[in-house]
């Protein structure tokens, strides 16, 4: 889904802040936030890291710049306790209000009146998944990106949609996030490695940006022209 989080090629954000980056905790309450995240799919919170990653995604657009990386956690754990009916916005407002939080701060946590549907158990530990038909790609083809954007979860950046990329690698068949985040199962489907040039991407050379993107993402460059 287009959000704030889709920041990759866009200008205005000053330099990313490396401070800190020795210490994996900044704050005792990052490490709660840790161990909340391990223990959410035992609630029945949600089932995969898929529908965990595009709960971030909704979060609230200023939280989710002003709250840093773990508070980002927290909102989506926030929002999927509360679609999944564990807890109400309510019950979490008051008892971090008695825990000493400001009424009047920021609540970063969005879930929706109507959420999807939690989907099946993962069928494996790992993403990847063994494939029905060959993949329609191979290492050397140009493809160029699909160039529409979508409402819901999806791994393919705003920067590189409608661009056009060689293949380098060939991965088989992985878990795909955009129907596994929103309950609609696994379909598992080929898994590339796409080098862009940097001037394609925002006009300026001198460099090469590679995304590992799904088959439905990608277009025969041949077919397009």
């Amino acid at each position: 889904m287009d959000g704030i989080h889709d920041l990759g090629g866009k200008d205005g954000y000053g330099p990313v802040d490396r401070t800190g980056d020795d210490d994996v905790f900044q704050a005792r309450w990052e490490a709660v936030v840790f161990s909340m995240l391990a223990a959410g799919p035992a609630t029945g919170a949600w089932r995969n890291s898929d529908r965990f990653r595009h709960a971030i995604e909704r979060v609230d657009p200023e939280a989710y710049l002003a709250h840093g990386y773990y508070g980002r956690w927290l909102g989506g754990i926030e929002t999927l306790l509360v679609e999944a009916g564990i807890f109400t916005q309510e019950e979490i407002t008051e008892r971090a209000v008695a825990l000493g939080a400001d009424p009047g701060d920021r609540i970063a946590a969005r879930p929706r009146p109507y959420p999807d549907p939690l989907g099946e158990a993962p069928q494996d530990r790992s993403s990847r998944r063994a494939l029905e038909s060959a993949p329609g790609f191979v290492v050397g083809d140009s493809v160029i990106t699909v160039s529409q954007s979508v409402p819901g979860h999806t791994r393919l950046p705003a920067y590189a949609r409608g661009k056009r990329g060689v293949i380098t690698a060939s991965h088989d068949g992985w878990v795909l996030p955009d129907s596994n985040a929103h309950g609609r199962g696994e379909q598992p489907q080929p898994l590339y490695t796409v080098c862009f040039d940097s001037e394609t991407l925002w006009g300026a050379a001198g460099f090469t940006v590679s995304l590992d993107l799904f088959e439905s993402y990608l277009q025969s460059a041949e077919e397009v022209s």
